[in-house]
C-alpha cells in the first residue's frame, strides 16, 4: 500500500506528478465540474467528461495548477453532499487503480467534510495496490502507486491524520488476503500457508499454533484428513490466538483454506479450473482480519482457525461413499468430493465452539449456489438472527454488499445420511448454499453463529473501483468492523 501523508497546501498549488480531484455531474445540459474550483471547471468544460461514478480521466496539466496532470473521477452524483462513503471509496480507489506506475499522487476533496475525506483516503488506499512478485520485470511491469498525500483543508488536519491511520491498518489487511490469495497454488500450499501466517504474526502479540497430518490424524480431524488425503502435499489447521489484557468478549473465526480445488474424484470441469487457487480466501479473510485487530489493538479475545488442505484426485483420495468420523464424533457420508470445504470447516468449527465465544463467524468461498443466486459482486450471510444481522451492519458500514439468506428447517432433513450421522450434499440440485450453511450449523450447537459464503465476490474477473481482477479482499473489512464494533 502507498506511503500516507497529510498536506494542507491548496490544491492549485501543489506540486504532485497527479492530483486527483472529484467530478460532479453537472446534471441535465450542464457540464460536469470540479466543486469549489470555477476556474478547472470552466477549463474542462469544452471536453465533456463522464462523472459516472469510477470514471477516470488524465489530463495535463491546466493553467495555475502546480501539479504535473491531474485525474478527474467520476463520483456519480450532482451534489457532493449526496455522494456516499462507498461512493468516495470505489472513486478514489478506481483513480488510484489505474495510476499503477506512478510514483507520488496527492487526492484533493474540495468542500468534502472529514468523513468524506476519510471515506476517500479509505478507497485510495486499497486501490492502490498491484501483485508483481511473479511478473520478469519487464518494461509493461507497473507497480502500485508508491506515495499519496492526503490534502486537507483548514480545521481537518487532525481528522485526516486519524483517517489515515485507520485507511493504512485496513488497506493492509486487505493487501494480505490479496497476497495470499493471488499467490499461485504451486507456491501456497498448507504447509506454506501455515509459514505465513507465523510470518506474520511473528511481530505482533499473536500466538500460531499448527498441527500437521499427524496429529490431525491422532486428533480425529476426520474432516480435514479426508480432504487432503488425496494430495502429495498434506493438509495443516492452524489456530491463531490473540488475548489482549482487558478483552471485552471474545469471538472465534474459523476460514475455508482449500489452497487447491480440483474437486476431488467428483472432478471440476476444466474450464475456469484456475480460479479454484481462490479457494483458501475464508482463510487469508479471516487471517488477515486478526492482524489487523491485533494492529489496532482491539480489547477483544480473537481465536482464528485456518482449515487447509489441497483437494486432489490423488491415489489416496477419498470417494465418494466414503464416511468420516469428525472430530466431534459425528459421521458424514461424503457423497461428493467436492463439497469440501464444508468438511474441514466443520472440524475447525468443533474447536472453535469449544472455546466458548460469545460469537463464532466462518468465511468461506463455499458454493456455487451463493454465485447462482446473488450474482458475482455480493455475498450471502446465513446464521442464527442477531449474529446475521450484526454482519449486515457492519457490511453496511464498511460498504461491502452482502444479503441474508435462510436456514430452512425443511431442507435439514436432506441432511440425514443413509450409513451415517449426515451427508455432506442435500438430496437435491435446489438450495445449495443454505444446505451447506445449515451442514456448518450442526457443528457450532447453541453458539450464536455467523456464516459468510463469499463465492461470488471473492475473485473477480473485471475492476471495480477499487478492486482489481484477481483477488478483492472483499469482506475483511466487515470483518474487522465486527469486531471493532464488539470491541467499542
Amino acid at each position: 500500500m502507498p506511503t500516507i501523508t497529510i498536506a494542507t497546501t491548496a490544491p492549485a498549488d501543489l506540486e504532485t506528478e497527479v492530483l486527483i480531484l472529484p467530478l460532479l455531474s453537472g446534471g441535465e445540459d450542464a457540464p460536469s465540474r470540479v466543486p469549489d474550483q470555477e476556474e478547472l471547471t470552466a477549463a474542462i468544460a469544452e471536453l465533456d467528461p463522464s462523472a459516472s461514478r469510477g470514471a477516470t480521466h488524465r489530463l495535463p496539466a491546466l493553467g495555475g495548477v502546480s501539479a504535473r496532470t491531474l485525474l478527474l473521477v467520476g463520483l456519480g452524483v450532482e451534489d457532493l453532499a449526496e455522494a456516499s462513503a462507498e461512493d468516495l471509496r470505489l472513486a478514489y480507489g478506481a483513480a488510484t487503480r489505474v495510476l499503477a506506475g506512478v510514483e507520488q499522487a496527492a487526492l484533493a476533496l474540495p468542500g468534502g467534510t472529514p468523513e468524506q475525506l476519510a471515506a476517500a483516503t479509505e478507497g485510495a488506499a486499497l486501490g492502490a495496490y498491484a501483485l508483481t512478485a511473479h511478473k520478469s520485470g519487464t518494461p509493461a511491469v507497473k507497480a502500485a502507486l508508491a506515495g499519496l498525500q492526503v490534502l486537507a483543508e483548514d480545521g481537518q488536519e487532525e481528522a485526516a491524520e486519524t483517517g489515515a491511520a485507520r485507511s493504512r491498518v485496513l488497506a493492509e489487511a486487505v493487501g494480505i488476503a490479496r497476497d495470499l490469495v493471488n499467490t499461485p497454488p504451486n507456491l501456497l500450499f498448507p504447509a506454506e500457508f501455515a509459514r505465513r501466517a507465523e510470518e506474520l504474526a511473528a511481530e505482533l502479540p499473536l500466538e500460531v499454533t499448527v498441527l500437521d497430518e499427524q496429529e490431525l490424524a491422532d486428533g480425529g480431524y476426520g474432516g480435514i484428513v479426508g480432504v487432503g488425503q488425496g494430495s502429495a502435499r498434506p493438509p495443516r489447521l492452524v489456530k491463531v490466538h490473540y488475548a489482549p489484557e482487558g478483552a471485552r468478549g471474545s469471538v472465534a473465526l474459523v476460514g475455508k483454506g482449500i489452497t487447491f480445488d480440483t474437486g476431488g474424484i467428483s472432478l471440476k470441469p476444466a474450464a475456469g479450473m484456475e480460479d479454484m487457487t481462490s479457494d483458501m480466501t475464508g482463510a487469508a479473510t479471516v487471517l488477515a482480519a486478526t492482524v489487523g485487530a491485533a494492529r489496532l489493538g482491539l480489547p477483544l479475545e480473537i481465536t482464528t482457525y485456518l482449515a487447509l488442505a489441497e483437494n486432489m484426485p490423488g491415489g489416496g483420495a477419498q470417494r465418494p461413499g466414503d464416511v468420516v468420523t469428525m472430530r466431534n464424533g459425528r459421521t458424514v457420508e461424503v457423497l461428493n468430493t467436492d463439497a469440501e470445504g464444508r468438511m474441514v470447516m466443520a472440524d475447525a468449527l468443533v474447536d472453535a465452539v469449544a472455546t466458548e465465544p460469545d460469537l463464532v463467524m466462518d468465511v468461506a468461498t463455499l458454493t456455487g449456489a451463493a454465485v447462482v443466486a446473488l450474482g458475482k459482486r455480493t455475498a450471502a450471510v446465513m446464521g442464527t438472527e442477531a449474529a446475521r444481522d450484526e454482519v449486515l451492519a457492519a457490511a453496511g458500514t464498511a460498504g461491502e454488499p452482502f444479503w441474508p439468506l435462510p436456514f430452512p428447517a425443511e431442507l435439514r432433513e436432506d441432511l440425514t445420511g443413509r450409513f451415517a450421522d449426515l451427508r455432506n450434499i442435500g438430496s437435491g440440485r435446489w438450495g445449495g448454499a443454505l444446505t451447506a450453511g445449515i451442514f456448518l450449523s450442526e457443528f457450532v450447537g447453541e453458539t450464536p453463529f455467523a456464516h459468510l459464503d463469499i463465492a461470488g465476490p471473492a475473485f473477480a474477473d473485471a475492476p471495480l473501483g477499487y478492486m482489481g481482477k484477481g483477488a478483492t479482499g472483499m469482506s475483511v473489512r466487515t470483518v474487522l468492523e465486527v469486531l471493532e464494533a464488539r470491541s467499542r
